[in-house]
């Protein structure tokens, strides 16, 4: 196993963890702040597969989110009640916990090597192209903004969009509880 693998597994285990302590804790505060350590090991997870620009996403809008949650939940008032607990639904739970880690253990032993080509055949590999093409054709003065500005102008627009609308939505839910407070006190 290598040392990016161990550290997938790593973070899969705290990222389920988290998620467990989320669904489990009875104080909403701390469910709130476990989702986002369990965000923040996805972020960290996608830097271990390389992917940085989705690291970066998911930091804005797991930062964007918890804070509108934490806000949400120091301005509510909790009126919930004792459920007993089913063991046949807790056994059933930690089952399916196992499938999952054994389907991600194989998924994660079937990844190509980090850095290996995508394509090995006599077609040049996608790094080669981005080199040979990037710059001549789109007329950009870095080979960073001829890739994200031409080769990947969709992906870099759906990231930016998702980043916009997580801003919108948190200053639409802050806003609405701001006046709902604002009116109750009236």
């Amino acid at each position: 196993m290598t040392a990016i693998l161990i550290g997938l597994f790593a973070l899969l285990i705290f990222m389920i963890v988290a998620c467990l302590i989320a669904i489990e804790t009875r104080d909403l505060l701390s469910a709130v702040v476990c989702v986002g350590a369990a965000g923040f090991g996805l972020a960290l997870a996608d830097l271990l597969l390389s992917a940085p620009d989705l690291a970066l996403t998911q930091m804005v809008v797991e930062f964007i989110c918890v804070v509108v949650l934490i806000r949400v939940v120091v301005t509510r008032q909790d009126h919930t009640h004792e459920t007993p607990k089913d063991t046949f639904a807790l056994a059933a739970v930690v089952l399916c916990l196992g499938l999952f880690l054994a389907a991600c253990g194989f998924t994660f032993a079937a990844l190509r090597p980090f850095g290996a080509p995508l394509f090995a055949g006599p077609e040049p590999t996608m790094a080669g192209q981005y080199v040979a093409h990037g710059l001549p054709d789109t007329g950009a003065v870095n080979y960073v903004t001829s890739i994200l500005l031409d080769f990947r102008g969709y992906d870099t627009l759906g990231e930016a969009t998702v980043i916009f609308v997580s801003i919108i939505g948190a200053y639409a839910v802050l806003r609405s509880v701001g006046r709902i407070g604002h009116a109750s006190h009236k």
